[in-house]
Formats: C-alpha cells, structure tokens, sequence
C-alpha cells in the first residue's frame, strides 16, 4: 500500500513538475528564431531525437520521412519557435507551425466517382435479345446494345480522366501546403520527460547538433527562472533571421516602412536611422532576409 501510495506520488510530483516547466520553456523560446543544421521534413511527425541514447536520431527513418513528405524547412533557413508542448514521454519543439498533417490538415488525396449506371435501356434489350428469334432483329438489338455500352464506357473513361487530374491536383496543393507548414523535433524519453530536461539549456543541449540557437544561447545565463531575457541594447548591425521586433528592439523604430509583392510573397521594406548609417532591411513574414547600410 505504501509503495502503491509512493509511486502515485512521485509521478503526480513529475507531472506537476512538467506542468510547472512547460510555461518557463514556451516563455523562453515560442516566438523566437533559429536555424536548423539539417533538413526538416514536412510532417507533423517531424524528426524523433532521443537524448542521451548512442544514436539520437534514426537517420533511416529520417530519410523515409524526407523522401515521402519532403523538405518543409532548409538547412540554415531562419524559422520560427512557434510552439513548446510537453507530454508524458516527449518534449514537441515546433517550428514555423510544427508540421503539416495535424488535425484539421486534409492529407487523403483520394477522389471518389461512381460508374455511370447500366440504362434501363440496356437491360431491356439484354431481355429482349433472349427472347427475340428472328436473326435480323436480334442482330439489330445486339448493335444497339453494343453502342450503348461503349456511350457508357466512354463516360467512365471521361470520369476516370476528371478523377485523375482531380487527384494530381490534390496531391498538388497537399505537397506545397507541407512546405509551408513547418516541421518539429520530438525530445523523445523512455520513461518520462526528467525533470533534468525542463529547462532550456537542457533542451537546447539535446538540440545542439540539430539547431543553431544563436544569440539565444546566450541569453540562458542571464536569465532566471520566470524572468524574460533582456532585450537587446540599442545600436550595432542586425542578423539575418531576426524577428522584425526584434531588430526594432535593436534599432529603434523605423524611420519608414513600405510593401512590395516578389511573386506570391510580400516584402516589407524597413528603414532605420542609427549610429551605423542608415540600415534598410527587407522582412518576408516579418522575417529580416536582408540588409544593406549606407552613410546618411
């Protein structure tokens, strides 16, 4: 009983200890930028890492994964922390929307059509032609059977065509919505998540092969537990891959802002006025891809 009574509380203990950490690590990381060292893949099955294990990840089943959903998220690509979940066993860390094929998310690429249906006319005749005895006319009802058939073959074959371009077209649209649905890395445990886990240099330790963390990395032990990072000091260049507030944090509002459209994607154009010179930055989903300085 005793033992029965321990166990229940030692795993209420580290259920509330998860509950107590997830809030710390979605305050730290959701929002902010990275890079990936390797390729993500585009499902919301993402890439299992196991921590600790002599082989963190199953590189043939990462391969799978590329090769049947393909690549969501490049390698040095800037994307988003977009979500931190943390579960009895394994710790999400979503990026850029943590996968296509969530719930919701249409993955079937099947499109379903029925047969065109015999004609009554046709199973009259077939009736007529076993009873009829005069040659001619048998032969006369079999022609006309025969081109009524092939009238109904022809509209499945129209039918077939419509359902395998329909089916294309779907296939289509599920490919680039997985690319432009993000990807996750899934800390897998055997157990449960320890509570050595909970806390984000853990977390960036068990990615540290697998993601850049940059300027983040640097912030862990300047931070306390429940306390923000502080924002970044006023002055000095930006990096690519940085959040649009965060380079506003860095430099200061811009001194103006306008939009233009590059193919389906919008670019907003920034300007700010620093110690620097002038620093024009280009965002796309309020990502900063580039920049130039220039004396003013």
């Amino acid at each position: 009983m005793m033992k029965s009574a321990l166990f229940t509380a030692l795993i209420l203990s580290a259920q509330s200890l998860a509950a107590q950490s997830e809030p710390e690590l979605k305050q730290y990381f959701e929002g902010r930028t990275v890079t990936t060292r390797l390729a993500m893949p585009g499902t919301e099955n993402g890439v299992d890492i196991y921590p600790g294990s002599d082989r963190p990840i199953d590189y043939p089943k990462y391969a799978d994964r590329l090769k049947d959903y393909g690549t969501a998220i490049r390698v040095g690509e800037p994307v988003t922390i977009t979500k931190i979940k943390v579960k009895d066993k394994l710790i999400e860390f979503q990026l850029g929307g943590g996968g296509y094929g969530t719930f919701g998310d249409e993955t079937s690429t099947n499109v379903n059509t029925g047969q065109a249906p015999v004609t009554k006319r046709e199973k009259n005749l077939e009736a007529m032609i076993k009873r009829e005895t005069d040659p001619a006319r048998k032969r006369a009802m079999r022609e006309e059977l025969d081109d009524l058939r092939a009238a109904r073959e022809r509209e499945n074959a129209r039918n077939r065509s419509a359902v395998a371009e329909a089916e294309e077209h779907r296939k289509q649209n599920i490919r680039q919505r997985r690319m432009e649905g993000g990807s996750r890395f899934n800390l897998r445990y055997r157990d449960r998540v320890p509570a050595s886990a909970l806390s984000p240099e853990a977390v960036m330790a068990a990615l540290a092969e697998y993601v850049d963390f940059g300027p983040l990395r640097s912030t862990v032990a300047a931070t306390t537990p429940g306390q923000q990072p502080e924002s970044p000091r006023r002055g000095g260049l930006p990096r690519k891959g940085m959040l649009a507030q965060e380079v506003e944090s860095q430099l200061g509002p811009p001194t103006s802002s306008r939009e233009r459209k590059e193919g389906t994607l919008k670019v907003q154009t920034r300007e700010f006025s620093t110690p620097e010179g002038r620093i024009t930055g280009e965002f796309v989903e309020g990502v900063l891809i580039r920049y130039t300085v220039t004396s003013e």
